[in-house]
């Protein structure tokens, strides 16, 4: 660790907050139907989208019609996907002449990109063509991106109402998230990748010689259209195989922070929009702490534990020098471009959040530096998380972190004004169950089946690693993974498609729930006994309720992989 590597750090945090304040603002007003600049221009749009899909923007819907109706476009949306995988040696924009993608991984990567996760088991150049990364990669990553922000605006709006039957509708709050939030950040993101040299086209693929005389084919096509989308959205999906490490979608040090802070952007943004639509600021700060704090924490173990290097390296008397490039610390499976402080960053923060890009590749970090981004999805992606889901879920953890602060104090818990009964604690426990019975089940089915233990390329406690971190970041609708898993299987493509799909239906739905049953409530004034939520002392139990959750579910599996793995390398033992 270096003093320009901890700048890099500070940088980061500095542009994301710059950018997420006044973007939640802006956001608040578009979620409330106030007036905004973009007005003139994507009004009118909006509701020519109304005329043509029959939508009513003033019938509100009850929380269980907007639970259905996410749910109906998503299989909708699934279904479609699918069938231009299958039928892409049929279709237009094919100048690589791609064949039509095997029934198991078009599912898998439909239900992928459905779910906001962008898993993917295959090579975005050798096996989709560019009407499939446009009509399908693409465009999924606006619709489930809005998705998520659907069901958090849905949420806020339970906190916000005063007995209230409804919850807003998912259509309208779907169809402003795409043109008022997504569509023109991701046209100003893409003129600056495409500035910094990124390719947008639809040339055919090019063949050069290189200096040894041999052949090599050089892909390109719409790239920066999909990659600013990938970030902004939290998707992930890379148009190339290597994502973000390839020259192509990370061409510069500057794409590097623009796609870093990007991944965080709106996901930041909507604390602050929270704040602003429930008439107090002071609740967003204290969950933007708390955030913030989290990812702080694992950017910096990750940077100490990658700039610390290998132990074995250093036992054989190599020299490690003290920058942040190669020959110092752990390059291995990094950019040199990059650099270690900028692959922590990227690490932490993609899986912080839902993103799942990567500018490196996680299964070639140390252990515990390789812990990290596996240790932040386990936690529930509440460190900023994906754009709506990362909110809502860590509201989730803030009404159990209040129901505890109502036992302690012996009384009826509260959060802004609404009282925590059982219905609320009982679904918000709901969402926390899901995860880690999706990733401790479908884990130990693939650790005790031998079609599960096949595709483990890595023998001892690093196996474990990868199959642990491939239902992690499916549950967690993620999307990195740790390299070495050969998952384009038939057994790995349906479970990980299970383990997405459970991990983003099963939680909308109970915190929709949720939403529902708030809306409804009165909202009681503040009192003497009423335990406030926007102070360090309520940081600090939030911070200490998901690390004592996360800890007590996780630790055991984590003591056999990335921990054992970890003193076993310092011990001299490999594998």
């Amino acid at each position: 660790m270096n003093a320009a590597g901890i700048l890099q750090i500070v940088i980061f945090f500095a542009v994301v907050t710059a950018g997420a304040i006044p973007l939640g603002t802006y956001m608040a007003r578009v979620y409330s139907g106030e007036k905004t600049w973009l007005d003139p221009v994507f009004k009118p749009i909006e509701h020519l989208i109304y005329k043509i899909c029959l939508i009513k923007p003033d019938q509100e819907q009850h929380w269980t019609v907007y639970a259905f109706s996410c749910l109906v476009f998503s299989v909708i949306g699934l279904l479609l996907m699918y069938a231009v995988m299958r039928l892409q040696a049929l279709l237009p924009l094919n100048p690589a002449e791609m064949s039509a993608v095997a029934p198991d991984l078009a599912f898998n990567t439909a239900v992928s990109f459905t779910t906001n996760t962008n898993w993917q088991n295959y090579g975005g150049e050798s096996t989709m063509a560019y009407l499939t990364q446009m009509l399908g990669m693409t465009v999924k990553n606006f619709v489930s991106a809005a998705t998520g922000m659907a069901v958090l605006v849905a949420l806020v709006r339970g906190f916000a109402r005063r007995q209230a039957k409804t919850v807003g509708n998912f259509y309208v709050d779907s169809v402003r998230s795409v043109l008022y939030v997504l569509l023109p950040l991701s046209i100003v993101v893409t003129l600056a990748l495409v500035w910094q040299g990124m390719p947008q086209n639809l040339d055919a693929y090019v063949e050069a010689t290189t200096l040894e005389g041999a052949k090599q084919v050089i892909a390109q096509g719409p790239v920066a259209s999909q990659v600013a989308i990938k970030h902004l959205g939290t998707n992930g999906g890379g148009f190339f195989n290597a994502n973000s490490a390839h020259p192509f979608e990370n061409p510069t040090a500057l794409t590097n922070l623009i796609e870093m802070a990007g991944q965080l952007l709106i996901s930041a943004g909507l604390v602050f929009a929270f704040g602003r639509m429930i008439g107090d600021k002071r609740q967003a700060r204290a969950l933007y702490i708390a955030m913030a704090a989290m990812l702080a924490v694992g950017i910096g173990f990750a940077y100490w534990a990658e700039a610390g290097g290998n132990p074995q390296v250093q036992a054989m008397g190599v020299d490690i020098a003290s920058t942040d490039t190669a020959p110092g610390g752990n390059m291995e499976g990094k950019e040199v471009r990059f650099g270690i402080a900028n692959s922590a960053i990227f690490a932490a923060s993609t899986t912080g959040t839902s993103c799942g890009a990567v500018n490196s590749m996680h299964d070639s970090f140390t252990p515990i530096g390789g812990m990290v981004p596996l240790v932040n999805i386990m936690l529930g992606e509440v460190i900023f998380g994906g754009v709506g889901a990362g909110l809502h879920g860590m509201i989730v953890f803030v009404i159990v972190a209040v129901f505890i602060a109502g036992l302690m104090v012996g009384r009826t818990p509260e959060y802004l004004g609404k009282k925590m009964e059982a219905k609320e604690v009982k679904l918000a426990v709901l969402c926390i169950l899901i995860f880690p019975l999706s990733i401790l089940g479908f884990g130990a089915l693939a650790m005790v089946l031998p079609v599960g233990l096949s595709s483990i390329a890595a023998p001892g406690p690093h196996g474990l690693s990868e199959v642990l971190y491939a239902f992690t970041s499916a549950t967690g609708n993620n999307g990195s993974a740790f390299g070495g898993l050969s998952g384009n299987t038939l057994f790995y493509n349906t479970t990980l498609a299970a383990a997405m799909l459970i991990g983003r239906f099963l939680i909308i739905v109970p915190t929709l729930a949720i939403a529902g049953s708030l809306a409804a409530k009165k909202i009681v004034p503040p009192s003497a006994g009423t335990f406030p939520t926007h102070g360090s002392l309520f940081i600090g139990l939030l911070i200490a309720v998901i690390v004592v959750i996360g800890g007590l579910t996780f630790f055991p599996v984590l003591a056999l992989g990335p921990i054992v793995e970890h003193f076993s390398l310092a011990a001299g033992t490999l594998f």
